[in-house]
């Protein structure tokens, strides 16, 4: 048997250094990637590999028969497991049912409006990193008992310390298990999670099938960009079909009549009171219904595979059980079952993830296929993936899919399912029902708050303070916004830049709980600011026209600006200018805090609702990056039906990261006011949540630097803008037409570049990954930079970057096919022994 991990092997010098278990747990493929050449590729995982049911299943439940044993049977009886999406969504599930009376639940990338949020985070190894925890009982991770973290392969551990950070903040527990098929850690990584379980004084432990590491020769990045490109260029996805063999890549027989045939849909008769995974929770009971309700659908597939006479091998059809994304503990059990049944089965499912295939058996991944998403999801459509499918010999595939999946794009021409027919003679298509959970009571409910109409604000609201204004608190007029936030100027909030990064990347701290020491700009920096303002002021001008003529047009009424302090609060100022210049509009303007990983401050948005129409406010921001917080805004205003009357929308002064509907340019330019701190933002510090300082009645906080106003441009900023508005007004007229008649639909382009700079410069996590002008601005100013990404040829936009990088230290690189002006890169795993530019904190994983 050739070892799947040959080619790289042989090709790269790449080894595995461990377990004598690993080569038959692990092969390896290659992805285009100039951080980290290779790719570990499970056998056993059932995601990239088709295996045995009964392997893939075992492989958990054995898993979760140690942890059982390691816990005890009494806190076993207390336990939960926690899975991660999309790749580990059976394996946890697996591992729940090894313990036997454990709850389980899965992160998830699908949003599912009407749910509570209790948890998120992000996977700093994955392409795809923002996980959603929505259980429908709000109570299942409340309790004390130990939490088990269930993932395919622990390699840095960066993942783990963000989903026990963010969950231990709300729900703290003494005990953790973390499990894993394969613990590829090295000896720092074991040693970071060693000092964090004892800063948080819990117990971690770590299961696994096998450990080891991966050796990495000299030069070993540089072979493998050259085996990408080489493999890549004019490579089809899957080789051409031709007469198929059991052991040979294969398309239909020589004899299949012309064209594939059209999928077979079977009823499966799901229970209906059976969740179709660990989304919103899955408990013993529900695995029981599974259990007795699997016959009956095991003799409808079996029924819906049976050949035709002249089809198919007479020892009857080697079958694939295709599942989906995270949809994989469903299709995991149905393929168990007619393998039970004594059909030769083979699982596995598609994936978001991209990898090159080579048609060679010592290579993980022989073949691929592309198709479109086909579940609209959250972040846009994009490109999915099934591999080693094509050519591997299968006489039906059953395609099992939630209802929320079986969408047009399922079934167009180039879709999955005509995919797998051009390749495999019958298709049989399966759709468990996508699960909803029951509306639960709310603790607070509406009917009171509704019951005391406009005129009459809830009683929490009502105590909240009114907003504070200028000049007591910022140096803008009065009349120019409200700040919806509580003063801290009184308390000392500063750390140095280094100790901040530091305390953020090892778990200790948040970013909102401290802030940083406000830069100073030097002359020659001012001067390039004031440069940048005059040459840009008719740019902005005029996205400042057209975002405020598109909310005017889509808005009926009289708006009221929310900006998202403090970056959206020049923008909503601006916004309110052009309003009342253009239209004689004076429209109310606030300003809000939002914290990513923590959300809006719900306070704020319940003053917002006492003293105005929720559908009238239209939330403000300066830019998006890679749309964290329009992600962040969204998933917050979901959490409860409290907030169901407010817009998710965002609308900015620039979008390039394409990632709403309202916005002024998708350019991705200068925007002054990005250049400097708190001097062109009222003199308004970022915003601060920290638990001792704001209640569960207060607003979030932030500090007025009046010790600063000699140095103050927040109004000569607004004020060189709008002497530009009568100059730009004939274009916004003509421009704003054409933008409301197009197509405006976001793309998340940003989001995907991110995702792949993340990978490509091996940082693993997307939070330190800061693409465009302002974010990388912010980078320079506010963290500890690694290095800047530049367009090739970009010029007077990044004059202010490239002069910051050069005070710091920090090397800008020329790149070529860069969606943005510029990406910043926070110093991954920083620590204060590395300078913040010479990436000595970056190791090989």
């Amino acid at each position: 048997m050739v070892w799947t991990g040959t080619w790289v092997a042989e090709r790269l010098g790449v080894e595995l250094i461990g377990d004598e278990e690993l080569p038959a747990l692990l092969g390896l493929a290659l992805r285009r990637n100039p951080k980290r050449a290779h790719l570990l590729v499970s056998s056993v995982l059932g995601k990239h590999v088709p295996q045995h049911p009964s392997v893939v299943y075992g492989s958990g439940l054995g898993l979760g028969l140690r942890v059982r044993e390691l816990l005890g049977a009494e806190d076993a009886g207390r336990a939960v497991v926690l899975g991660y999406a999309e790749t580990a969504t059976a394996l946890g599930h697996a591992v729940a049912d090894g313990l036997g009376t454990a709850p389980y639940l899965h992160s998830t990338r699908r949003p599912v409006p009407g749910v509570t949020t209790a948890g998120g985070f992000e996977e700093s190894h994955s392409h795809a990193t923002s996980h959603l925890l929505l259980p429908e009982d709000p109570e299942l991770l409340a309790g004390k008992g130990p939490l088990v973290l269930v993932d395919d392969e622990f390699s840095t551990g960066n993942t783990v310390l963000n989903t026990i950070r963010g969950l231990h903040e709300r729900y703290p527990r003494d005990r953790y298990v973390v499990v894993a098929l394969v613990d590829m850690r090295g000896p720092a990584d074991r040693d970071r999670l060693t000092g964090f379980a004892a800063e948080i004084g819990a117990r971690v432990d770590l299961i696994s099938l096998a450990a080891g590491t991966v050796g990495l020769p000299d030069g070993v990045l540089e072979k493998g960009q050259e085996l990408v490109a080489r493999h890549e260029a004019g490579r089809p996805a899957f080789p051409a079909p031709h007469t198929r063999t059991r052991t040979a890549p294969a398309g239909p027989p020589a004899d299949a009549p012309a064209g594939p045939p059209a999928p077979v849909r079977v009823a499966l008769d799901w229970p209906a009171d059976v969740p179709d995974g660990g989304r919103h929770g899955f408990t013993p009971g529900h695995r029981a219904r599974l259990e007795a309700a699997l016959p009956a659908m095991t003799t409808a597939l079996t029924r819906a595979l049976a050949p035709a006479p002249d089809h198919g091998p007479a020892g009857g059809p080697r079958v694939l059980v295709l599942g989906f994304e995270e949809l994989m503990y469903a299709p995991l059990r149905l393929a168990g079952a007619l393998e039970d049944a004594g059909l030769d089965v083979r699982y596995s499912t598609t994936t978001r993830s991209p990898v090159l295939a080579v048609d060679d058996p010592g290579y993980a991944i022989r073949t691929r296929l592309v198709f479109p998403a086909h579940d609209d999801p959250a972040d846009g459509p994009g490109e999915r993936y099934a591999y080693n499918v094509a050519g591997g010999g299968f006489d039906a595939v059953v395609a099992v899919v939630d209802s929320a999946a079986d969408t047009p794009e399922l079934h167009a021409p180039d879709g999955l399912l005509a995919q797998l027919a051009a390749h495999i003679p019958r298709v049989v298509l399966a759709v468990v029902p996508s699960y909803t959970p029951r509306p639960r009571p709310r603790p607070h409910p509406q009917a009171a708050t509704e019951r005391m109409a406009a005129t009459e604000a809830p009683e929490r609201s009502s105590m909240l303070p009114e907003p504070l204004r200028g000049p007591a608190f910022s140096s803008y007029a009065p009349e120019e916004v409200g700040w919806l936030l509580q003063d801290l100027s009184d308390v000392e909030l500063e750390a140095p830049t280094e100790e901040r990064e530091e305390a953020i990347q090892r778990g200790g701290a948040h970013y909102a709980e401290s802030l940083p020491v406000e830069y100073q700009p030097s002359a020659r920096y001012q001067e390039l600011f004031h440069s940048a303002l005059d040459a840009s002021a008719d740019r902005i001008a005029h996205a400042v026209g057209i975002v405020t003529e598109t909310v005017l047009a889509e808005k009926s009424g009289r708006p009221v600006l929310v900006s998202l302090a403090r970056a959206g609060t020049p923008v909503g100022v601006l916004m309110r200018r052009w309003a009342r210049h253009r239209h004689g509009l004076d429209l109310p303007h606030y300003a809000v805090s939002i914290v990513r990983g923590r959300g809006i401050d719900a306070n704020a948005l319940r003053w917002l609702a006492a003293h105005h129409d929720p559908a009238d406010v239209v939330f403000v921001d300066g830019w998006t990056g890679k749309g964290a917080i329009t992600r962040e805004l969204a998933a917050a205003l979901r959490e409860s039906d409290e907030f169901a009357g407010f817009d998710p929308e965002i609308a900015v002064l620039a979008d390039p990261g394409s990632c709403v509907r309202t916005y002024g340019t998708r350019e991705d330019f200068l925007i002054p006011s990005a250049c400097l701190n708190s001097t062109v933002s009222g003199l308004i510090s970022r915003t601060v949540l920290r638990s001792d300082l704001v209640g569960p009645d207060d607003f979030h906080g932030a500090k007025f630097y009046r010790e600063l106003e000699g140095a103050d441009v927040s109004v000569a900023f607004l004020d060189a803008v709008e002497a530009r508005f009568d100059e730009v007004a004939d274009t916004v007229d003509t421009d704003v037409k054409d933008l409301l008649a197009g197509d405006r639909t976001p793309t998340w382009e940003g989001w995907a570049a991110v995702e792949r700079i993340s990978e490509e410069y091996g940082i693993h996590d997307v939070n330190l990954v800061k693409p465009g002008v302002g974010e990388t601005t912010r980078v320079l100013l506010r963290r500890v930079p690694w290095k800047i990404l530049a367009k090739r040829g970009a010029g007077a936009d990044l004059a202010h970057v490239r002069l910051l990088a050069e005070q710091r230290g920090v090397p800008v690189e020329e790149v070529d096919d860069l969606p943005y002006t510029c990406v910043g890169l926070i110093h991954p795993q920083y620590t204060r022994g590395a300078t913040g530019a010479d990436g000595k904190a970056v190791v090989s994983r």
